[in-house]
C-alpha cells in the first residue's frame, strides 16, 4: 500500500462498499492509522440498485465501521433513475456504470465540502488498472485515456487517493484470508452484460493466453501515459497563450472582441503533427468540447490545406472557419454568431458609406447627379464574388466571370478566396481592383479600414 500521500492529521474517508479490495484497504488503513497520524472514517453509498443484496451490504459496512471504531457515513441515491432521466445508454446519455461513479464521486465531493473529511481513499487495485487501460484501449482513447486510474485526483473540494493501486486482486484476497475477514461479492460482477466484467472474465484471461505478463505491462503503459500527459499539459500551458487567440484578428495588430479561440495557420503548419494535434484539442478543451480523432484531423486538415471560408461542424457543438490566416475554433451560438460577414455582405444605400472589417475597407458610394436619378435612395451590398458573377470590363465589349478575371489578375490562394464586389439592383459595379464600365450615376471610392478585420489577408 502506498502511503506517501497520507499526511499525519488528515481526515481520511474510505470508500467501502463492502467487497475485498475495499475491506482490505479499510483495515491496512485501520491498523496503521496510529502510526501514519489519520483520522479515519467510513464512507458507503447505497446505489438505490440490487434490492435486498445491497441492503446487506450497506449493514456489513457498518457492522465493520463499528467493529474498528470509526465514524460512519451512508446516503442513498436512485442510481436506475438517474441514467434513465439523462437519456439512458445508447442515446447519449449514462449507462448503470456511469450514472453510478458519478454519483458515488459526487457524493464523495459532498463530504469533503461539508467539512467531514478532507480527502477520500478509494480500493482501485491494479487489477483495475489492467481493466480500464485496456477498456479505454478498445474505445479508441487518447493518451489520457490511457493513462487509466490516477493514483490522486484533485477536485476543489478535497482529493481522492488510490493508494492500492500497486496491489493485485489476489495479494488483496490473501491478506484479508490471513486475517480472518470476510468480504461481500457484488452478484453483478459476474453478468456478463457489463463491458467491463467481460474484460475481466473473458478478454483478459484470453490475452493472458499470449503474454502472461499483460496486466503488468498495461499498468506500466498507464504510468507512462500519465507522466507523458502531465509534460503535455504543461507545454500546452506554455504554448497556448502563444498560439491561441480571443476574437477576431484586425488590420495594424491586436484583437476585435468574440468568443471562441482562433489559431494562426502558418505557424501551426510549422508545428510537428503531435503539437498540431495537441494543441487542436487543447483549443477545443477550453470551450468545453473534446474531439475525438477523426475530428481533430478534420480540423488539422481544415487548417494546413483549407481554404479561406470552409467550414465544419463537428460533435458537441465544436464548429470551425478556416480564413486566410487563422483557423477559428468556436461552440454552439457563439460560433453560429462568428460565421463571416463577408460571406453575408454589408448592406447599405446611394449615397452613403458602407464600412466592411471582413474587408478592411470603407466604401463611399456617391451619385452624379442627385436630382431624377434612378439610383438616389437605392441598396447596395458590398460582398464577396461568388461563382457565377460576371463584370464587364472598362473598353470591354461583353460580360466576364468575376473568376476569370482574377485569373487574369493573377490573384490565388486566399487573397482571391475573399475579395469584394459591390452589387446593385442584381448588377456588379464594383470590383476590388479592376475598372469596370461606368454604372450611370455611381461613382464607388474604396479605401482601406485601419481597424479592420484580417479577413482580406493584406496589411
Amino acid at each position: 500500500m502506498d502511503t506517501k500521500l497520507l499526511k499525519p492529521g488528515l481526515r481520511l474517508a474510505v470508500g467501502l462498499s463492502g467487497g475485498a479490495d475495499s475491506v482490505a484497504l479499510l483495515r491496512a488503513l485501520a491498523e496503521r492509522s496510529g502510526p501514519l497520524g489519520l483520522v479515519l472514517h467510513v464512507a458507503h453509498l447505497h446505489h438505490g440498485l440490487r434490492g435486498e443484496e445491497a441492503d446487506a451490504d450497506l449493514e456489513f459496512a457498518r457492522e465493520l465501521a463499528g467493529k474498528l471504531g470509526l465514524v460512519f457515513h451512508e446516503e442513498r441515491v436512485d442510481t436506475g433513475s438517474e441514467a434513465k432521466a439523462d437519456g439512458g445508454a445508447g442515446k447519449g446519455g449514462e449507462s448503470i456504470e456511469e450514472a453510478a461513479r458519478r454519483l458515488r464521486y459526487g457524493w464523495f465531493r459532498q463530504l469533503m465540502a461539508h467539512g467531514e473529511v478532507e480527502a477520500v481513499a478509494t480500493a482501485h487495485t491494479r487489477d483495475d488498472q489492467a481493466e480500464t487501460v485496456l477498456a479505454k484501449f478498445l474505445r479508441g482513447a487518447w493518451a489520457e485515456g490511457i493513462s487509466g486510474i490516477y493514483p490522486v485526483i484533485e477536485f476543489p473540494e478535497g482529493r481522492i487517493l488510490r493508494p492500492l493501486l500497486g496491489a493485485t486482486r489476489v495479494e488483496v484476497e490473501g491478506y484479508l484470508r490471513g486475517l480472518g475477514q470476510g468480504w461481500r461479492e457484488d452478484s453483478t460482477n459476474r453478468h456478463l452484460s457489463f463491458t467491463r466484467n467481460r474484460i475481466r472474465h473473458e478478454l483478459l484471461p484470453l490475452l493472458e493466453g499470449w503474454n502472461p505478463r499483460l496486466r503488468e505491462h498495461l499498468t506500466q503503459m498507464a504510468t507512462l501515459a500519465r507522466d507523458e500527459e502531465a509534460w503535455w499539459q504543461g507545454e500546452m500551458s506554455r504554448l497556448g497563450p502563444q498560439l491561441l487567440f480571443p476574437g477576431r484578428a484586425v488590420r495594424g495588430g491586436g484583437r476585435a472582441a468574440g468568443e471562441g479561440l482562433a489559431v494562426d495557420v502558418t505557424r501551426l503548419a510549422a508545428l510537428a503533427p503531435a503539437v498540431q494535434r495537441r494543441l487542436l484539442r487543447y483549443a477545443a478543451e477550453q470551450l468545453g468540447a473534446a474531439p475525438d480523432f477523426d475530428s481533430t484531423e478534420a480540423l488539422r486538415m481544415l487548417a494546413l490545406t483549407g481554404r479561406a471560408g470552409q467550414k465544419l461542424e463537428l460533435a458537441q457543438g465544436l464548429r470551425a472557419e478556416r480564413t486566410p490566416r487563422e483557423l477559428r475554433m468556436a461552440v454552439g451560438a457563439a460560433a453560429a454568431a462568428g460565421e463571416s460577414e463577408a460571406e453575408a455582405g454589408y448592406s447599405g444605400t446611394i449615397p452613403g458609406e458602407i464600412v466592411a472589417p471582413g474587408f478592411g475597407l470603407r466604401l463611399r458610394i456617391e451619385v452624379v447627379e442627385a436630382e431624377g436619378n434612378a439610383v438616389h435612395g437605392a441598396g447596395a451590398t458590398l460582398r464577396n464574388w461568388r461563382a457565377g458573377d460576371r463584370v464587364r470590363l472598362r473598353h470591354s465589349g461583353g460580360l466576364r466571370k468575376v473568376k476569370e478575371v482574377l485569373e487574369r489578375m493573377r490573384v490565388t490562394g486566399s487573397s482571391r478566396a475573399l475579395w469584394p464586389v459591390l452589387e446593385v439592383d442584381g448588377r456588379i459595379v464594383w470590383m476590388k481592383g479592376v475598372e469596370l464600365e461606368p454604372e450611370p450615376g455611381i461613382v464607388a471610392l474604396a479605401s482601406s479600414l485601419e481597424a479592420a478585420s484580417e479577413e482580406e489577408g493584406g496589411g
